[in-house]
C-alpha cells in the first residue's frame, strides 16, 4: 500500500476497511412472510479509491431471502 497511498499506515487502512458494515433489513409482507435483505454499506470515497487502486472489488450484494413464519408446535400437556 505504500506505493499506492504513501501517507497511510497499515492501521489507517484497516480503520478505513472497518467502516464497511453489513446490515440485515427485515421487511414483513402482507402474507405473513418476511423478506430479508442483507446489504453492505457503500464505502466512503477514500476507501473506494483504495479499492480501485488495488483493483479490489466488494462482492455483489447477496440476493434477498424470503421466509415463512415459524410454525409453533402444539404439544398437548
Amino acid at each position: 500500500m505504500k506505493h499506492l497511498a504513501p501517507g497511510l499506515v497499515a492501521r489507517s487502512v484497516l480503520e478505513k476497511f472497518s467502516a464497511v458494515q453489513m446490515i440485515d433489513v427485515h421487511v414483513p409482507t402482507t402474507d405473513q412472510r418476511e423478506l430479508t435483505l442483507t446489504r453492505y454499506k457503500q464505502p466512503e470515497l477514500e476507501l473506494k479509491l483504495l479499492l480501485e487502486r488495488r483493483q479490489f472489488a466488494l462482492p455483489p450484494q447477496p440476493p434477498p431471502k424470503i421466509t415463512a413464519p415459524q410454525a409453533t408446535s402444539a404439544i398437548p400437556a
